[in-house]
């Protein structure tokens, strides 16, 4: 196994015992099982960084939210616990510490504004073409724009995306021209219903620039789509003209250049293919950088160290985890313990 400069993180949302939060170090043997604080047989669905503080982590899961201060060697489970208790997203709030949002089954997200102390559930609304006929909708990503914070946007599993645009005080459905671009032929799919639309309202991941105020960015199951007028239409962005592969799992903009954004690409939810593209040029292209990888399941997530611009990291479905350390001209394979799958998170710390 191959190793990266930067410690990495990995979250598995595996049941049985082989979900949870993983750690390797440089300097390390391997892989390790972290625990100090973390209940057993933890299922993981994301984990952020702390910007500008590299040992200051949060796992969301299905346990509720979990904090660390020292890079994961111990953690605090932070009131969120209980009625809802899946976690699938995450948003800290880039100016105010104190201020987080977490996204969960149901539409629902909660919000603190004390650092955890209290929590109060945000009057989301689910939107009318959300499918529901299969597992409550969850809230996959939250993201705000740089430029005003309190316009924030959640990217819903079959459930389209909304917005709020005064910090969570009120939400908007934001999905009507998903569902107007639904009836393309090449954009009605379902696999969970009967219904067309389910794969435009199929959305995994939303992402806004500093570089276009106002400008949403949003990863479903049949590709990549942009807003111009914050969600209130939307067109395709065509990324089947740079990759045979279209499924859009993730997507998210350079936290050291607005203008470059990754997009982890694949061939289905459960597939069998994935692929690693970039655009240095806000959308504009796209070229793939996962040059000389065989990705064998979807791939799920991508990330870039906040420290490194060319250290990026993914992680697939079954367990594959690589890296790079000079922007993508070559890959480490850091593959995780055999059984170790159900990847959701990936981070460099």
């Amino acid at each position: 196994m191959d190793k990266m400069n930067g410690t990495l993180l990995v979250g598995s949302a595996r049941p049985g015992g082989l979900g949870g939060v993983y750690r390797l170090a440089p300097g390390g043997d391997g892989w390790e099982h972290l625990g100090g604080g973390l209940p057993d047989k933890l299922q993981v669905n994301c984990i952020v960084q702390r910007p500008g503080t590299p040992t200051e982590v949060f796992a969301g899961t299905h346990s509720g939210l979990f904090h660390s201060t020292d890079g994961g060697d111990s953690w605090s489970e932070m009131g969120l616990a209980g009625e809802y208790t899946a976690i699938y997203s995450i948003l800290l709030h880039p100016a105010d510490p104190d201020t987080i949002y977490a996204g969960m089954d149901g539409t629902v997200i909660h919000k603190t504004e004390d650092g955890g102390a209290t929590w109060r559930k945000l009057p989301t609304v689910q939107p009318a073409g959300a499918i529901t006929g299969c597992f409550p909708v969850r809230v996959l990503r939250i993201v705000a724009d740089p430029n005003n914070p309190d316009e924030i946007y959640a990217a819903l599993e079959v459930g389209g995306a909304i917005r709020s645009l005064d910090g969570g005080a009120t939400w908007e459905d934001i999905s009507h021209g998903l569902l107007d671009l639904s009836t393309q032929p090449h954009l009605r799919n379902h696999i969970l219903s009967d219904d067309d639309t389910e794969g435009m309202m199929d959305v995994h991941a939303v992402a806004v620039s500093a570089e276009h105020p106002g400008k949403v960015w949003a990863a479903n199951r049949m590709g990549l789509f942009v807003s111009t007028d914050k969600g209130g239409t939307w067109v395709e962005v065509g990324i089947g003209r740079f990759s045979d592969l279209t499924y859009g799992r993730d997507l998210m903009v350079s936290p050291h250049d607005p203008t470059v954004f990754l997009a982890a690409l694949s061939d289905s939810s459960r597939g069998v293919a994935g692929s690693l593209y970039r655009s240095a040029n806000t959308g504009a292209t796209w070229d793939r950088i996962d040059h000389d990888v065989s990705i064998d399941s979807t791939l799920m997530t991508v990330s870039v160290d906040p420290a490194n611009p060319n250290r990026v990291v993914c992680a697939a479905r079954l367990g594959q985890v690589f890296g790079t350390e000079d922007g993508g001209a070559t890959w480490q394979a850091c593959p995780l313990p055999d059984g170790v799958e159900d990847v959701r998170a990936v981070i460099s710390v």
